[in-house]
This record gives structure tokens, C-alpha cells and sequence, in this order.
């Protein structure tokens, strides 16, 4: 898997490719700095933007790696983006004829799928014991390994909508649907310390924070280390063994370029160390690299049995 190229195909872009759209005066949920913009003239992509907006490094990060280990992702690309009548209070750099750059910046693609829900958005963790192997679902080791790879992230803002459920293939007018797919769709407020507020510094891409939190709960056993926050659905979840291997498996196959790659691509080097404290410097690629792997290490020597 080519982590800096990302998932190519149609609706791609090429690292840092520079993106031309007109503004679309759309409102979009959440509170991080984003906008709707349109590519032509039927292509809406939602744009966010911002050095100081940690979801521009942690959604790539964390989607490019569910990606690479064969999970369920939305597709993010950092571009450079030059936007058609954006507003002055977006913070833009202005150019001529009523244009604005944003740097850095990320174009979303949502995962092929219909929308799919039976009276409520998304769902919660604990629904995960409710699939059924025997009727084609996830086998549990697959379920801990994603539950798992939520803590080796440290997913803070894991509350029903921020997990989306699809239906893939085919899709019947009428009847149930016949390959439902559980994945994890909001992916900003991660490579940091989960917190009770889903606070953005403490838990969106702060070096300092992810590297000195642990894996694991405790000295000994295999209760993950993600206490649950005020909204959230997944609170220090228990781990199979079959389900750390299965991770640590994954892993375990990426090499060291790979893991350069993600970094780099996620451009973390613009990322304070500690977001809101200038002086602790911006991070290095080298840096959340050992982070990386010290934090793979934890789950390769556990044994859950």
C-alpha cells in the first residue's frame, strides 16, 4: 500500500495538487474550520483548512492507515486549494480576482456506500457484539482489532454519528439490506489523549500527549486505555487475544518507509508538538515515527490469553 499516494481512482488527487473550486454558502456540521466548494460544475467537495486546526493532519493520518490495514476509510487529500468568492473572515491568503489560498488543506471523499440506518445515525460501539459470523458478519477477533486500533488512536470523539453505517453492493428498493458495513467516518480528534470534552488540543494530533499515554490500561491484562467521553460510546474496551494478534499482525507488516510516509503526507511537521503552546516547536516526521512504533511495540508484547 503507497500511504503518501493514498486511494487512487476516480475523486483522487495527487499529494499537495493544487485544487480550483467556487464556494458554496452551505452550512456543514461540526466546529472545525471547513467549507463546501465546488469543482466544476457537479463535483461538491467539503474542504477543511487551518495550521491550527488538528483535523487537517489527524483525519489523513487516521484514515490513510485504516486504509493501508484493510479497514473501512473515507478518503482524505491534502491539497492546495484555491477558492472562488471564499469569505474574507475564512482567513484565506487573497489573490486576485476574488480568490483565496488555503494551505494547508484536505479534500474529503466519503467510502462507496448507501447511507443506512434503521431510526437513528450511525452506531455505537457495544452494538459491535450484536454482528453475527455465522449470518457473514465480522468474526470477534476482527471487531476487537478495530476497538483496538480505536484506542492505539486514541478515537476521543466516538459518539453514535461519528461511526457511519453503510450498505455496499447492490442496493433493493424495498427488503433489508444485504451487505451492511460498519466503519469509522469522523477521524479528526485523534493521535492525541482521549478527554472527557473532546477537547481539540489535548486530543487532535498532539505528539506530546499520544506519545506518553499507553496502550494499555493497566501493567498487566488487555483493557484498552480510551476512557470514554461525555458523548462517547467506547469506554476502555476489553481485548481478545485473537483480536490483538490481529492487529499487531497488521501492523507489524508496515515497514519503516510506510510509516515515514504517513506522516509525511499528514505534513505533521506543521503541527505544534503541544498545539497551543508555541513553545514546545513544531514536531518532526522522525519523532511521531518512534512514537509509532513504541505504541505498535505495546501491542506486539501483550498477551491477552
Amino acid at each position: 500500500m503507497d500511504l503518501k499516494e493514498g486511494p487512487s481512482g476516480e475523486g483522487s488527487f495527487p499529494f499537495m495538487a493544487t485544487v480550483y473550486c467556487d464556494y458554496l454558502d452551505k452550512k456543514l456540521s461540526g466546529h472545525s474550520p471547513k467549507f463546501a466548494c465546488m469543482i466544476g460544475d457537479k463535483d461538491e467537495v467539503k474542504v477543511k483548512f487551518g495550521g491550527t486546526n488538528g483535523e487537517v493532519f489527524g483525519e489523513v493520518l487516521a484514515t490513510r492507515l485504516l486504509w493501508a490495514l484493510g479497514f473501512g476509510a473515507d478518503h482524505m487529500y491534502p491539497v492546495n486549494v484555491i477558492c472562488r468568492n471564499c469569505p474574507a473572515e475564512f482567513g484565506g491568503i487573497e489573490r486576485a480576482g476574488d480568490e483565496s489560498r488555503f494551505d494547508p488543506a484536505v479534500i474529503e471523499r466519503k467510502m462507496d456506500g448507501k447511507e443506512w440506518s434503521s431510526g437513528s445515525e450511525g452506531w455505537g460501539w457495544p452494538e459491535l457484539a450484536k454482528v453475527d459470523p455465522e449470518r457473514g458478519g465480522a468474526p470477534l477477533e476482527q471487531r476487537d482489532a478495530l476497538k483496538l486500533l480505536a484506542v492505539f488512536l486514541q478515537h476521543t470523539d466516538n459518539k453514535r454519528e461519528q461511526q457511519r453505517l453503510l450498505c455496499l453492493g447492490a442496493v433493493k428498493k424495498s427488503g433489508p439490506c444485504e451487505q451492511p458495513f460498519l466503519m469509522i467516518s469522523d477521524l479528526g480528534l485523534t493521535f492525541g489523549h482521549a478527554n472527557r470534552s473532546n477537547g481539540s488540543e489535548p486530543g487532535s494530533v498532539n505528539l506530546e500527549e499520544w506519545r506518553r499515554v499507553s496502550v494499555w490500561k493497566d501493567d498487566k491484562g488487555c483493557v484498552g486505555n480510551l476512557p470514554q467521553s461525555f458523548t462517547g460510546t467506547l469506554n476502555n474496551p476489553a481485548i481478545s487475544e485473537g483480536g490483538r494478534r490481529f492487529l499487531a499482525n497488521l501492523l507489524d507488516q508496515l515497514s519503516d518507509a510506510q510509516i515515514r510516509d504517513l506522516f509525511a503526507v499528514a505534513r505533521v511537521e506543521l503541527r505544534l508538538r503541544r498545539p497551543g503552546h508555541p513553545s514546545s516547536g513544531f514536531a518532526t516526521v522522525d519523532e511521531w515515527v518512534d512514537a509509532f512504533k513504541a505504541k505498535r511495540q505495546e501491542i506486539i508484547e501483550r498477551r491477552c490469553a
